[in-house]
């Protein structure tokens, strides 16, 4: 099993703390661009990441049409038909990876459902990466684990539960996991990181970890994180903070990312105990012990709003009338958002298909205990 000081490994390549894969989460921001897509690579090389992310967006994987408004770093959208926007053809993403790794750099993209997660199997990626809503999506979570590729599981708006369930599933003894901490924020607030929570993930479940950092400062979270053990840090990339991508406002501008690539660099020479005491020095030590934290896992405060919320539950697909027979074709795993109610675990399915409705579910809603 792999452990913090073994590290991950992807390919010939192992990342730790002494080595930190330093990854550009590009996300949506090409907004279907394939030119701007490739600026965005180019300008994410020139400033040292090693790895470039993307995420595969179909919206049906992800939300309900009657969502509504989602409120998002640069204001509130309608998502859903934002994301209908972002879809593209799985060419798009083989062009890009094809130019990513002419450069050299490893090509990571997220799916968020089977459909996606097939796609990116197909684009022959070395790693994937699960995000943090998805952490309970049973269904991509036995399609990743049966792919057996190395697996970056980010643990946002997660209990300490939610991760074990995971790695059930994922199992860990059969295929390489890098757990990565992270703050369901936009922007995340440095004072909620609680990075002693990486040594805490690394000794609680013996896998490498890593850190995902939404906040604004390019260097203060990464840095202490490369001291409390991480070996791969992903920020969002952008070029300029003024761009109309999804997480542009809260992303690094080429500026701004290579200085973070050069302070995890030198971090990563640094003796752990000398790196905090410099940083302490150079921030506050009360500034330094607030981000730190006390390494119990639990929701920060920014995420807690969103705890059955942003993760995955039932929801239907459309009007379920009282006395109903309940189908396949009729329910989905999807993210809850602001408007609609929260339902039952992915992992119920199964459960309440070929079971009655005992109300009438309106489209889009969560389907709870008591309705079935």
């Amino acid at each position: 099993m792999n452990n913090i000081d073994q590290g991950f490994t992807i390919g010939d390549k192992t990342y730790t703390a002494r080595q930190v894969l330093t990854i550009a989460e590009l996300g949506t921001s090409h907004a279907a661009d394939p030119v701007k897509a490739r600026e965005l690579i180019h300008a994410a090389a020139e400033s040292g990441a090693e790895c470039i992310k993307f995420q595969m967006v179909y919206a049906d994987e992800i939300l309900h049409p009657n969502t509504g408004e989602v409120s998002l770093p640069g204001g509130a959208i309608q998502l859903y038909e934002r994301f209908k926007r972002l879809e593209v053809d799985p060419g798009f993403f083989e062009e890009l990876k094809g130019y990513v790794e002419s450069k050299g750099l490893l090509f990571l993209c997220t799916p968020f459902g089977v459909r996606s997660a097939r796609e990116v199997q197909a684009l022959r990626p070395q790693v994937l990466k699960i995000a943090s809503p998805e952490l309970n999506h049973t269904k991509l979570l036995r399609e990743i684990a049966s792919y057996q590729k190395p697996v970056f599981l980010s643990t946002g708006v997660s209990k300490l539960g939610d991760i074990e369930d995971a790695l059930g599933i994922l199992s860990p003894q059969s295929i390489p996991i890098c757990l990565l901490h992270c703050v369901t924020a936009y922007p995340a607030p440095v004072t909620e990181y609680n990075l002693r929570i990486l040594k805490s993930l690394a000794s609680v479940f013996g896998l490498p970890v890593g850190l995902s950092d939404h906040s604004l400062d390019p260097e203060l979270v990464p840095v202490l994180g490369v001291a409390l053990g991480a070996g791969a840090i992903e920020k969002h990339f952008c070029l300029s903070r003024r761009d109309s991508g999804l997480d542009d406002p809260i992303a690094l501008p080429p500026a701004d990312f290579e200085r973070m690539v050069r302070a995890i660099r030198n971090a990563s020479e640094m003796d752990p105990v000398a790196l905090i005491e410099v940083i302490a020095q150079e921030r506050g030590a009360s500034l330094v012990q607030a981000v730190l934290g006390d390494g119990v896992k639990r929701l920060a405060p920014s995420e807690e709003a969103y705890y059955e919320r942003t993760n995955r539950s039932l929801h239907t697909l459309r009007d379920i009338q009282e006395g109903e027979l309940i189908t396949a074709d009729m329910v989905a795993v999807l993210r809850t958002e602001k408007l609609l109610r929260p339902g039952l675990p992915p992992s119920w399915e199964s459960r309440i298909i070929g079971r009655r409705a005992r109300t009438f579910i309106p489209a889009g809603e969560g389907i709870r205990f008591e309705d079935i």
